[in-house]
């Protein structure tokens, strides 16, 4: 069986490369490369395209019950890549026998009894396209729509539905990994890289203002999966916080920090810094000296380059202060 690949080139805005340039190296910089340059200095919203993991994509029960779970029990439209607008407890069930779900899970068990293979591949994948609060639904929806028919249309089926129970709208999507041409859909970083970059021009079609760069390139080093433990902290499970707190700022005061990480994170700092500069250097030459100024003023924002546990200690040992704040004025 063909498999594919989805892969793209370097992200437009590729600042390490910038900096690794040199100097006297004359950079040419694209009407497209400055308009995100100017979106990422004014800190315009980024989006979020993540790949959701769990087993529930590997049967058809699975996928069942992941359609059920997103449509929330029958309650939300579904809508497919057919045109289709799908409510009722059992709409899940319905796609998994549109797309022939069960046929390919009992050949690929055929399959992994004849070679030995012990994981079996994804029936779907499962992605989350998300903008933060304020962001209207019905527009995120209506990029997300445009987005999936640009990139699977008559390759992949797939459907989505809206979730509007959160701050941040955000659409669930769910994509049969196996092609109508027989080809096999792998997402590598680079295609989570297109996507949110074809995402957010597909916002800013619909008139939302949206951009898609790395994390580094805006200066931030801290992981997403910290943001649980913060969330686990709202809803009052503050021992679990002081546990981690004691453990990290324990670790941290015996220099048990992975000094390697930390390296890195440095490393990939000053060849930030460096990028961002022959940036500048360029603009300035080109006589677009607010835009300049824009990015001296950006890269001086930027937090200062920190591990995950260093962040977490920060985070945590805030959270403890503000607490036992809580605690103190209570007993008064």
């Amino acid at each position: 069986m063909r498999t594919i690949r989805l892969e793209t080139g370097r992200p437009i805005l590729d600042i390490i490369s910038y900096g690794r340039a040199g100097p006297g190296n004359r950079i040419s910089l694209t009407p497209a490369q400055i308009a995100q340059i100017h979106r990422t200095v004014s800190r315009t919203p980024e989006v979020v395209v993540k790949v959701t993991g769990g087993g529930g994509s590997t049967t058809g029960r699975g996928v069942t019950a992941h359609f059920s779970y997103i449509g929330r029990r029958g309650e939300l439209e579904i809508e497919t890549d057919d045109g289709q607008r799908l409510t009722g407890r059992g709409v899940g069930r319905h796609l998994v026998d549109d797309w022939d779900l069960d046929l390919e899970e009992d050949r690929k068990r055929l399959d992994l009894f004849a070679t030995n293979r012990r994981k079996p591949p994804k029936l779907v994948h499962r992605l989350i396209f998300s903008m933060p609060a304020g962001t209207p639904p019905q527009k995120v929806l209506a990029a997300v729509r445009d987005f999936a028919r640009e990139e699977f249309g008559l390759k992949h089926r797939y459907a989505m539905v809206l979730h509007t129970d959160e701050p941040h709208p955000h659409v669930h999507v769910v994509v049969k990994a196996l092609g109508e041409g027989g080809e096999r859909l792998k997402i590598r970083k680079a295609t989570l890289r297109h996507w949110r970059q074809e995402f957010a021009r597909q916002l800013r079609a619909q008139g939302i203002e949206a951009n898609a760069t790395e994390r580094a390139v805006r200066g931030q080093s801290r992981a997403p999966k910290l943001d649980s433990i913060f969330r686990a902290a709202q809803r009052g499970e503050s021992s679990h916080m002081i546990a981690r707190a004691a453990e990290v700022v324990r670790e941290l005061q015996e220099g048990a920090v992975d000094s390697a990480g930390v390296r890195d994170l440095r490393r990939t700092r000053m060849e930030v810094l460096r990028g961002w500069k022959a940036v500048r250097d360029c603009l300035l030459v080109d006589g677009r000296y607010q835009l300049a100024d824009d990015v001296v003023r950006f890269v001086n924002q930027m937090p200062p380059p920190r591990s995950e546990k260093e962040w977490l200690a920060q985070q945590l040992v805030e959270s403890l202060s503000r607490s036992r704040s809580r605690d103190r004025s209570i007993v008064r």
